[in-house]
């Protein structure tokens, strides 16, 4: 994750977009004047959500944490 600053990242927004897209990362965007913001690819974002929505449920963690649990016991 870089971190960059908000004129440069007006400056340069195609640049950072395309690289957060390509690394399959994130960019945080920092300014003086306010807090700063994260900038990452709409696929990162979907990714995150589904997996926020699959913990969600209590039922669902334990049953994804015994599968985990069985996979890496083989």
């Amino acid at each position: 994750m870089r971190v960059i600053q908000f004129s440069d990242a007006v400056n340069q927004l195609d640049k950072v977009i395309d690289q957060v897209v390509s690394d399959r990362d994130m960019a945080i965007i920092s300014c003086e004047c306010c807090e700063a913001a994260v900038l990452m690819s709409e696929a990162v974002y979907n990714g995150m959500m589904d997996t926020l929505h699959l913990l969600r449920s209590s039922a669902n963690a334990k049953h994804l944490n015994k599968s985990l649990a069985q996979y890496y016991k083989g």
